[in-house]
């Protein structure tokens, strides 16, 4: 029996980045559509990356996770600021994601949107369970850095360096930082995060964040020495001092909820998908849409 592989794709992640790399200087009515009108650059982009990333990796279970709106997730509702300065989606990339998700479900691909969760939420609770229950390979392709609080000896991030993408592993991450992977969520509280609007702790940067993990381990620990702080982050004393409330709620809105309880009673075999090539090049042939296949 072949091992089985589990690939979770983030989808508005992968669907955005399609359609701004191939929208760059172009006006919407510029954009290439369909002959029923419907705009396809960031289809094309999409399903010839889906379809890469199952034939490289040979996944035997395959799924998209979808945001919600943003108004609607658990984290807006409690704090209105979180990503309220985000820009409205621009309207192609919006009727795209429309199409795409009938596509998908035409295809036979399970996707997943559990309200009032965002996509980090649906991925982390998901290859926490895989890893529980199938204790073998899950791969999650996403650039959002965020996910790698969720890398442990068999869920990895496909993530891109030096213009390749890498099956990013815990060891990887642990090599590179020398923190583990759930201490990132104490390194992203201090750091905050501008696009989300999650504050950090006012001061702190990337040459402070990381060495203050890697010695007090977490944040509740740092606060707990910080009378005491080592020497080397005098500087940092007055600003942790100054920004403890919100490096507390920070750390709140950067940890990803791997327990969602839809997943408790989950059928991971509703992710199990064979790629039918005749099939998948009638469906993407009826949207226009031409991608390289493989032979599955």
């Amino acid at each position: 029996m072949e091992e089985q592989k589990l690939l979770i794709i983030d989808g508005f992640n992968l669907l955005s980045r399609g359609y701004f790399a191939t929208a760059y200087h172009q006006s919407e009515d510029q954009l290439p559509k369909n002959d029923q009108g419907l705009y396809t650059n960031a289809l094309r982009v999409f399903f010839q990356k889906l379809f890469n990333l199952i034939h490289t990796h040979q996944t035997s279970h395959v799924t998209i996770a979808w945001d919600v709106k943003r108004e609607e997730t658990n984290r807006r509702q409690k704090y209105d600021f979180y990503k309220s300065s985000r820009q409205a989606l621009p309207e192609p990339l919006i009727q795209q994601y429309e199409t795409l998700t009938f596509a998908l479900t035409d295809l036979g691909i399970e996707q997943l949107t559990i309200p009032p969760y965002e996509a980090d939420d649906v991925i982390g609770s998901l290859s926490n369970k895989w890893a529980d229950v199938m204790q073998s390979p899950c791969f999650i392709y996403s650039n959002d850095r965020d996910l790698l609080q969720l890398l442990n000896p068999h869920v990895s991030q496909i993530i891109a360096k030096n213009k390749k993408e890498h099956v990013y592993s815990q060891s990887d991450f642990e090599a590179d930082y020398q923190i583990t992977p759930d201490q990132w969520i104490d390194v992203k509280a201090l750091l905050g995060d501008k696009g989300d609007n999650i504050p950090g702790v006012k001061g702190i940067g990337e040459k402070s964040a990381l060495p203050l993990v890697q010695r007090y381990q977490t944040v509740e620990k740092l606060y707990q020495a910080l009378p005491e702080l080592d020497a080397t982050f005098n500087r940092s004393i007055k600003r942790l001092t100054e920004g403890k409330k919100d490096a507390f709620m920070s750390k709140e809105l950067v940890t990803i909820d791997q327990k969602i309880p839809y997943f408790d009673q989950f059928d991971l075999n509703r992710l199990n998908y064979v790629p039918k090539q005749e099939y998948i090049t009638t469906i993407l042939s009826d949207l226009g849409i031409n991608v390289r296949l493989y032979a599955f």
